[in-house]
């Protein structure tokens, strides 16, 4: 039994750890340009998700201003049981009525005299109803004139305009940082192939100075002095490669990616791109900035909302009509025999609003002045994006200056690392001329990729800036 029951938990065991692996994905690979990246971003970052959500939200809104156009139509039923049914008070007017006859005709009492009606004849207390009653039916109604409602009717395309304009303004700020992530980490390759030749170079001048050491032509302070160089370029390289890690990471995040996939950058960046239709864009207008479009639908949405509340101050109009039918019973037998008696009604409703304590100016001045808020932002934002286009401009040629120079004088760092070189294999120089020389070189290259990080990214925001992103 024991060896039973063994079995049954190793067979449960083994079931779980299939399934486990049944149901967990090996990660995905993506070979990706920089715009592909763009392009998955804008179907998994939640930022951009959740403005495209915004605007399926205004799209319901819109159904739901649309639908107060439309008629409405309700069915109602109900049943209603009274354990005890009210008790009306009213004159006795049957003793009143009676009395009047009778002092009419003359009639004499026992007595023999004319009978004289009192002057009181109380009240009669009886109850008037059924203890179930039911109704059941339906209602019609429907707007006929509404201020406020028809200014929401003619504002519907311009609130989808306005939430689908924001989705742009998300996308191209992400699109921004993508493209600056991107093309750094392809620049990065650069960076760590000029550092795997230095060390390339660092391993030979350490492995010829031991060879010279070994035969008495160099000193062993030559060896060591590589030895340190080659440390220090080794662990930069480390440290270049932990960046490179977190800036792919930092990618993956922007685009809305799992982290355990595998992302591979498949597009290249050369000067001649960065320098591709350098300062051409001259005839820029503010409506080429997505905020400024933005800005603007957010106005227009201004002048609809003062136009709501003015509206809102003449009458409104509604035509309605109702059909229904009415069960009285004495028992709950609602549905069997018994008449159902019908009621209809059509009826016509205007509303003519004649004050409301200043509450609508009060809104109007209100939506007014929010409107003079939205034209300062605009005003405002015209300043922003002549600063913008202006610092850009000005870093776009700075950067692109800087890498020219950084090029030429890494080029010229090179030729004095082979001269020193050369002098040193010959027998002419030293260690230490040929360790300077190498150093020089290194700060060049750095120098170098720095300058291309400012060119990308310089480029990045001037595009941006004159809204070609």
């Amino acid at each position: 039994m024991n060896w039973k029951i063994g079995f049954l938990n190793s067979l449960l065991i083994f079931s779980f750890k299939v399934h486990a692996q049944e149901q967990k994905q090996p990660p995905a690979k993506h070979e990706f340009t920089a715009q592909q990246c763009v392009e998955y971003a804008s179907k998994n970052n939640d930022q951009v998700k959740n403005a495209m959500l915004d605007v399926q939200v205004q799209e319901q809104v819109n159904r739901n201003i649309t639908g107060l156009a439309y008629p409405q139509l309700n069915a109602n039923f109900g049943t209603t049981y009274f354990p005890n049914v009210a008790v009306q008070s009213f004159p006795n007017f049957i003793a009143a009525g009676t009395y009047g006859v009778l002092a009419a005709e003359g009639v004499k009492n026992g007595n023999g005299q004319t009978i004289v009606p009192p002057s009181d004849f109380g009240n009669i207390q009886a109850q008037f109803g059924t203890k179930w009653n039911a109704t059941g039916g339906v209602s019609l109604s429907q707007l006929l004139f509404d201020g406020q409602v028809f200014v929401g009717l003619q504002a519907r395309e311009t609130a989808i305009d306005f939430s689908k304009k924001n989705v742009e303004i998300t996308e191209e700020n992400i699109k921004a940082n993508i493209y600056k992530v991107y093309f750094q980490l392809v620049v990065s390759k650069t960076q760590v192939s000029q550092l795997d030749a230095n060390i390339e170079r660092v391993q030979k001048q350490m492995h010829d100075a031991g060879e010279l050491f070994k035969n008495g032509f160099a000193e062993k302070i030559d060896v060591d002095r590589a030895s340190v160089q080659l440390a220090n370029l080794q662990t930069e390289k480390n440290k270049v490669l932990n960046t490179i890690g977190n800036g792919y990471l930092g990618l993956k995040f922007l685009m809305g990616m799992p982290v355990e996939d595998e992302l591979v950058l498949t597009e290249d960046i050369t000067e001649d791109r960065i320098k591709k239709g350098l300062l051409t864009d001259t005839a820029f207008q503010y409506k080429d900035r997505k905020e400024y479009q933005y800005l603007e639908l957010g106005r227009k949405l201004n002048e609809y909302n003062i136009k709501r509340y003015k509206l809102s101050a003449l009458p409104t109009a509604s035509l309605s009509a109702g059909y229904n039918k009415n069960a009285l019973r004495d028992q709950f037998n609602i549905f069997q025999k018994g008449d159902w008696f019908t009621s209809s009604n059509i009826g016509l409703s205007i509303n003519v609003p004649i004050f409301k304590g200043f509450a609508n100016d009060a809104n109007i001045k209100k939506a007014q002045l929010e409107l003079k808020q939205r034209e300062n932002q605009i005003e405002n934002l015209k300043l922003s994006i002549d600063n913008d286009i202006t610092v850009a401009t000005n870093d776009f040629r700075t950067a692109i200056a800087t890498l020219d120079y950084q090029k030429k004088n890494m080029e010229l760092a090179e030729q004095v690392y082979n001269q020193a070189k050369k002098k040193y294999e010959i027998g002419t120089g030293s260690t230490l001329d040929i360790t300077n020389a190498q150093a020089e070189l290194r700060i060049a290259e750095s120098n170098y990729t720095s300058a291309l990080y400012d060119a990308i990214i310089a480029k990045v925001d001037y595009v941006k800036a004159i809204g070609k992103l």
